[in-house]
């Protein structure tokens, strides 16, 4: 069978210097994954399941939610986390990519029109594309090109940002962004991934840390952050999740995620209250870094995701290369997942990393 149709378009990113390859981990200082508070790293998870003393969970759900697999501790964990986040009703999807697909795909429809921050990731992308409305981007947290757009929108509106971005590691003026979508009759849809278990007092997110959660149309939770585990929930009104149960496709044709999950998932729920220490920590650590002198391009960012820019696909791999020979797990983020002379080391910190470990990322850039 001939490939050639694929190999050019392979041969064409190792040209570029953005070819891919799977890695395996290697025992390095973790700056690199999204385990933000260390329930992962620190087997927090696993220490609260041992604790309960309940019944051999289901590995598998045998089927799809509208067939065989759903099941009560499904509903429940929908419940919990809905009550947790003072919404409605929430509907529990496999990943925070099929969340955004299912739900952006499914809800606007020909005649609307989406209106999406320009560094949206690229779930969000995707679900607008596979619906059938128009579409238009705005300038990164650019309230007064998001005005522009919302004058020329048509049919039922939709405007759509992360909280947290998940490159830039900046924030998105969500109480802006809500004025505006009231004054002209649109819909907020944010995706709080890279907020959950981090922003609030308790982990709730920059929607609820504002006050502001009454007045969005759905909010997006992903569980494969800092809840250490695996899956995602849209949640909204009771309407909103009977909707997407009847017309997103991402939920309808999906084999159900496994008790597992779902144990897992309530853990880091119960546990997200209490984590005050790390969430502390996690906050100087980010003080620190954002005040240390470095020979490059810094984004501002008050969140554990930090942006060195390093313009160029070689030079950034090279630095990243660098670092990972001083023990420091640190990836490069390449040109086209960025854009080009935007090339940067995404460097996360986690409430794991130590001060002196800091210090030496530090010393390691200067």
């Amino acid at each position: 069978m001939k490939e050639d149709f694929i190999d050019k378009k392979l041969r064409g990113r190792v040209l570029g210097n953005a070819y891919r390859q799977l890695r395996l981990p290697e025992g390095r200082v973790d700056f690199c994954s999204n385990d933000y508070l260390g329930l992962v790293t620190n087997n927090l998870l696993e220490k609260k399941q041992e604790g309960i003393g309940q019944l051999p969970l289901r590995q598998g759900s045998t089927g799809s939610r509208l067939l065989a697999g759903n099941y009560p501790m499904i509903e429940e964990t929908e419940k919990l986390v809905a009550e947790f986040h003072e919404a409605g009703a929430g509907l529990i999807f496999n990943s925070g990519y099929d969340a955004n697909l299912g739900l952006l795909s499914a809800v606007p429809q020909r005649g609307d029109t989406v209106i999406y921050d320009s560094l949206s990731h690229v779930s969000i992308r995707d679900g607008i594309r596979l619906s059938f409305a128009q579409s238009f981007p705005f300038y990164h947290n650019d309230i007064l090109d998001l005005e522009k757009k919302l004058k020329l929108a048509v049919g039922n509106i939709f405007v759509v940002t992360e909280s947290v971005f998940s490159m830039d590691g900046d924030m998105a003026p969500i109480k802006e962004i809500l004025n505006l979508t009231e004054l002209f009759g649109a819909h907020l849809i944010v995706d709080e991934a890279h907020a959950t278990g981090l922003m609030g007092q308790k982990g709730e997110g920059i929607v609820q840390q504002l006050g502001l959660q009454k007045n969005c149309f759905a909010r997006v939770h992903t569980f494969g952050k800092a809840l250490g585990c695996h899956g995602a929930i849209v949640l909204g009104s009771k309407i909103l999740r009977d909707y997407l149960i009847n017309f997103s496709r991402p939920f309808m044709y999906t084999t159900a995620l496994p008790e597992t999950s779902m144990d897992a998932i309530q853990s880091a729920y119960r546990l997200f209250p209490t984590l005050h220490k790390e969430r502390n920590h996690l906050g100087c650590l980010v003080r620190h870094f954002q005040q240390s002198a470095l020979p490059f391009e810094r984004l501002e960012s008050n969140t554990p995701i930090q942006a060195v820019i390093v313009p160029g696909n070689s030079e950034v791999k090279a630095l990243a290369q660098k670092l990972q020979g001083k023990n420091l797990d640190i990836r490069s983020i390449l040109y086209p997942t960025v854009a080009k002379g935007r090339e940067r080391l995404r460097i996360v910190l986690h409430s794991f990393n130590t001060m002196d470990e800091l210090s030496g990322l530090e010393k390691c850039l200067a």
